[in-house]
This record gives structure tokens, sequence and C-alpha cells, in this order.
């Protein structure tokens, strides 16, 4: 598609029938307020796949602490399901499984528990997967399936407390709306053990940036699990199970799992133990200046964010001459859990002609983004380290 056809398309997908579907409770806060009416003059996503419609941020937009609703990256396996079926009127919110009492749950009975509000990075697994050498197969995201947003709505342990787990429930599965095109295709269902369904910051959240969550994120009611990856953060979710085990099935037991040890390439799985992706690695990007960007000789600002899983960014270190030296970078806000951080760095640069800039994040736990992640068969969780070329003209 042309941008200018993609993005007439896109915004009329997104405002059209993301608009009619009215889920929230209470208003924006000032920034959020602001970053939404920003929103309306950022151009198109890059689009990896039209259908179903997956397309990341381009990651200049980076330079905002928080990731508009129309800039943040869609990925779906389906496709969004259609939008008269998860109208506030017409969808519930299933609890079943092991569990004491079984509730079906309206937007409204929902919207009655104790509201919740936090900001998390939400990321694809498979961001970065095209950075893997030798390439696997998947959506080829490269640096901007992710994002950064503020979450509301209620906490899933209050949700389970009521329907009251029972001792053999060590299991939280979830399904959603959206179907597959083809009875063959198995659902798109997954679960997350008990301990992090019954953090108090795992959410079941009904706004995004201050406004309902639109359709392509998932509107009404999506999960969010704050520090792991976007998989276990089930979109139009209609139906929570407890259950004892981990959901069977394709997208629970084949993919989005990943050799718990390190593989070589071509070697097939000799001996691996596979478990499911789920924690992020801590990680850093560069939004400013962009990639074969010219600049002048002198003073330069670079910019970027960095996040980690369930630990905080502790520094970002930046590199102006391929990693031979490193400098730390100056980190900026408050620190806050799940969320990214922003840095800026000011780089005084002479020396005429091209060169690299790198960014490495290091986290409160110690764990630094490497060079370059192990290979691994699904292609996730690429955490190395970023990089990008520009020429500085005299």
């Amino acid at each position: 598609m042309a941008n200018v056809s993609r993005r007439a398309w896109f915004t009329t997908l997104v405002k059209g029938i993301g608009a009619g579907i009215i889920v929230g409770r209470g208003g924006a806060t000032r920034e959020v307020a602001q970053q939404a009416e920003a929103a309306e003059a950022i151009g198109p996503l890059t689009v990896r796949v039209t259908r179903p419609f997956d397309a990341e941020t381009p990651v200049r937009e980076f330079t905002s602490r928080l990731t508009p609703n129309e800039r943040f990256f869609v990925r779906s396996h389906f496709g969004p399901p259609p939008a008269e079926t998860v109208q506030p009127d017409a969808w519930r919110l299933t609890v079943k499984g092991l569990v004491k009492e079984g509730l079906s749950l309206t937007l409204k009975e929902l919207q009655q528990f104790e509201p919740v509000s936090l900001t998390a990075v939400l990321q694809c697994s498979g961001n970065g997967r095209a950075h893997h050498r030798p390439k696997v197969p998947g959506v080829q995201w490269e640096r901007g399936a992710v994002g950064n947003a503020q979450w509301t709505g209620v906490r899933l342990r209050d949700v389970l407390a009521r329907a009251g787990i029972k001792p053999q429930g060590l299991h939280v599965q979830f399904q959603g709306a959206d179907r597959p095109a083809l009875p063959t295709v198995p659902l798109f269902t997954r679960s997350i053990p008990v301990a992090k369904a019954l953090h108090p910051d795992t959410l079941l959240a009904y706004e995004m940036n201050g406004r309902p969550l639109p359709l392509l994120h998932g509107a009404p009611l999506r999960v969010i699990t704050p520090g792991w990856m976007a998989e276990s953060c089930m979109k139009w979710l209609t139906e929570i199970m407890v259950r004892a085990d981990e959901t069977p099935g394709y997208y629970m037991q084949q993919a989005y799992r990943m050799p718990e040890t390190s593989i070589q390439p071509g070697s097939g799985l000799p001996g691996s133990v596979m478990v499911p992706v789920e924690e992020m690695a801590v990680k850093s990007l560069i939004a400013s200046p962009g990639e074969g960007d010219t600049l002048q000789t002198g003073p330069v600002t670079i910019r970027g964010v960095a996040w980690g899983g369930e630990s905080s960014v502790a520094k970002v270190d930046v590199s102006c001459d391929d990693g031979k030296t490193w400098e730390q970078a100056r980190l900026l806000g408050e620190e806050q859990p799940y969320a990214w951080r922003q840095w800026q760095y000011l780089w005084n640069s002479r020396r005429v002609g091209p060169t690299a800039i790198l960014c490495r994040a290091t986290d409160t736990r110690g764990d630094q983004q490497p060079p370059t992640s192990p290979w691994n068969p699904g292609g996730f969780l690429w955490s190395g380290w970023d990089r990008l070329t520009v020429t500085v003209a005299a």
C-alpha cells in the first residue's frame, strides 16, 4: 500500500470501529490527553502483515514517554472479532474451572471492582526477530513491536478472589473473542501460572492512555501482565479458566516456547527443555537520530528509551565509535516499575565520516543487554545492542 492510502485505511479502522466501543471510566491525565492530541498528526505505522493486520511503530516515535494509541504496534493471529460481539451490552466475562463460584460479569459489574492504573511496556515476544541470523520464520519485526502505555482496569486477583480459587488451581487460562477463519485452526488460548495471575500488578484493562481500549488493542477488555511479553496479555478477553495444568494446545505447548539453554542453528533440539516465553529481557533503543542520518560536527543529542522485565533500568551506556568506548547516558524522569525510561546523551561529534552509534542497558539485577541475542528457532526475546549508522559532515 502507498503511505497515503495506508494511513487513511488505518485511521478509518482505528477511529471508526474503535470509536463505537465506549468501555472506559474516568478521565485522562493532562499528559495522556496531550499525547492523544499529538497522535493526530503522526504518520502511518510500518505494516509487516496486512491480514491479519500486524504493524510496528517507527522508532522515531519513541521520544515520548507514552506511546499514543494510534501509534502503538498492532499484533494478532486472526484479527479482531466483529465489533458488535464486543459491544458492552453483548459482552460478558466468564470465570470458571477450579473455582468455588463461577462468575459471569458485565462490563459495568466488572468496573465495580477497585480501579487501578499503571504504566507498563507491552512488547511482542518476536520484536527484533529480523535481526536473528540465520533468519527464522514468523513476522519479521525489527525494532518497533513495543510501546509504553498507561493501563487502567481492575486487578485480576480481585476477580479471582470473588470466584475463589480451589487449592488444585495452579494455572489461569485466558480466551479471547477472536476466531480463526478456518475451524481446523486452533484457538489462540494461553495460560499463566497462578502466582503471576495473583500478582497485584496483573490487570484486566479497559482503558489505554486514559481512553477506552481501542478495538485493535483488545476492547472491551484485555489482560496486562507487566514485565512479561505480550502473548500473555490476551486481547478481547471473554473467558478465564482456572486449571491444574498449563493450557494444552498449539499456542501454549508448541508456539511461544524456546530452549531453556542456548542451542546452535541447525542442531535441532537435542535434549533441550522448551519453556514458555515469559519475562522481558533488559533492552534499550535509539530513537534519535535515525538510521542513515547526516549530522553536522558539534553537539548532537542522542535520545532513546530503555526497559527491563520485572526489574528497573539502572543505567544506559552509549558508544559513538562502534563499541570501542562507552559513556553513561542521563536517565530522564522518575523510575516507575514496568515502564520504560527515557534517556539522553550529548555527543560532541568531531570526526567526519560514517560512524556507528550503539546503546546498551543494565537493570537493577545487574543483567546487561548483550552484543547479540542467543539464536532460537522462534526468534524470540531479541535484546542485542541497538545499533545505527550515521554520517558526520563538516
